[in-house]
């Protein structure tokens, strides 16, 4: 048993832990998942408008209320939510440019200035935004007034069309591409370096000036190959990123995502950070599709609402178990300690101190209860049982609560997290209860050999 077990560790580290941690060390992906990290705040914010501006449809009897007070403002306290959820491919870009840029200039020791990254990365993208189009051998800028398309710039319910969620992989392309010919020319020093008598500001300004310029051209160049071909960087990059985005939004893909993020956990590895990470641009954009009338489960904070309630693994039930039921004095401490931050779905006391890595015992409801949350939870929305989550809540909500706010305040999202919860805790109730009597036979020899031992001393 142990055998098959150390080799089914083995093949994990070896197979999965190897490359994903080579993945997560690249300084793009790291760029990433420091640009989705700091534009979640915003989203929360602006979430959060839009929870309020729909709570008449949860509960009608405030429709009358609504409409002779708050609605009348609508349209000003809306802006929280179309300034952030609406310009999401912004945030992205811009907190990419800079941590991407801060990133290299650490590392590389480059004399690279994360602000100019920031603004050269805003600078390529707001290139790439206008459509343009081939009229009798001369580039226009397209205008349809029946597709609201205005001199190139198409215009949506929430301002620039292309600024939300349909942008947001431009964006990240167009801040690696900006950084990387800044780091190119800082490099090369192919920048007009100023007295040391000039101000910080001043110089910076100049410093960016050669690499401004080799953006744009690099950008229009690219730009204007594309418009020969009658299609532009957002239709090209839509090709490859609309498939991944629509294997995420499978049950089969939930399921390999869920699976990696466990799989990576089990051998010692933040795989929450890492995974949630790199997707964290398809599920913002999703939550953004939900909140304009789509239906797409893995949205927003789909994962903390149902899927991993008490930590990674979904192991409330868990502690749960272990503050009631386990007979194991060390197990009943550690579900005392872990309890509260559980409640919050902060678990790290239980994935180290059981352990749960590398525990043969605990690792198949580990991999098992969160998938099987997920997969309840992706039907129930799928099967419109409930609403899709349209608000990026606070992740740390406990259960019940975070799929209450992040679903508009449907209170059959409540009922479904329970229900998730409580399936991952029967999955865990029989290996818990195993591995639980394991440790009590182990406390009970140790204790006999202490007794053994004193007795020999008297």
């Amino acid at each position: 048993m142990d055998g098959s077990n150390n080799k089914v560790f083995a093949f994990l580290e070896k197979n999965l832990m190897g490359p994903m941690g080579k993945i997560a060390s690249l300084k793009v992906v790291r760029g990433i998942m420091g640009a989705g990290m700091g534009a979640i705040p915003f989203t929360i914010v602006g979430s959060m408008f839009l929870v309020f501006n729909i709570l008449p449809m949860t509960f009608p009897f405030l429709e009358d209320i609504f409409n002779a007070t708050f609605f009348k403002f609508s349209d000003l306290y809306m802006l929280a939510n179309s300034t952030t959820m609406g310009i999401l491919a912004l945030y992205f870009c811009v907190g990419l440019g800079y941590e991407y840029t801060k990133i290299i200039a650490e590392e590389d020791d480059l004399n690279m200035a994360p602000i100019t990254g920031a603004l050269l990365s805003m600078f390529a993208f707001f290139l790439s935004i206008p459509q343009l189009v081939m009229d009798n051998g001369t580039v226009v800028r397209l205008t349809d007034t029946e597709a609201n398309i205005i001199n190139g710039w198409a215009i949506g319910g929430d301002g620039v069309s292309r600024l939300g969620t349909v942008g947001i992989f431009t964006g990240i392309i167009m801040a690696v591409i900006a950084v990387q010919l800044y780091r190119l020319c800082v490099s090369k020093n192919w920048v007009i370096r100023m007295p040391e008598q000039v101000p910080e500001g001043v110089s910076r300004a100049f410093t960016a000036l050669i690499p401004a310029f080799i953006v744009a051209f690099v950008i229009l160049i690219i730009t204007g190959v594309l418009v020969l071909f009658n299609t532009d960087i957002f239709q090209l990059i839509a090709i490859p990123f609309g498939f991944v985005t629509n294997m995420t939004s499978s049950w089969i893909g939930v399921m390999v995502i869920y699976f990696l993020i466990h799989a990576l956990w089990i051998v010692g590895i933040h795989g929450a950070n890492i995974i949630s990470s790199l997707i964290a641009p398809i599920t913002l954009g999703n939550l953004a599709l939900n909140a304009d009338g789509a239906h797409i489960p893995l949205a927003g904070e789909f994962q903390n609402a149902f899927v991993t309630i008490g930590g990674s693994g979904a192991t409330l039930g868990l502690c749960l178990f272990l503050v009631y039921m386990a007979k194991s004095e060390q197990l009943k401490v550690l579900g005392k300690a872990a309890i509260v931050p559980c409640l919050f779905n902060i678990n790290e006391p239980l994935i180290f101190g059981i352990p749960l890595i590398y525990n043969p015992f605990m690792a198949i409801p580990f991999f098992l209860a969160p998938m099987v949350s997920a997969s309840i939870a992706y039907f129930a929305i799928q099967l419109e049982l409930i609403r899709p989550v349209i608000a990026n809540m606070p992740w740390p909500s406990p259960v019940g609560v975070g799929a209450f706010i992040s679903t508009g305040g449907d209170w059959k999202a409540a009922v479904v997290a329970v229900i998730c919860a409580a399936s991952a805790f029967a999955i865990y109730l029989p290996f818990a209860r195993a591995y639980d009597k394991k440790l009590v036979g182990e406390e009970k020899a140790i204790g006999s050999e202490e007794s053994a031992g004193e007795s020999v001393s008297a």
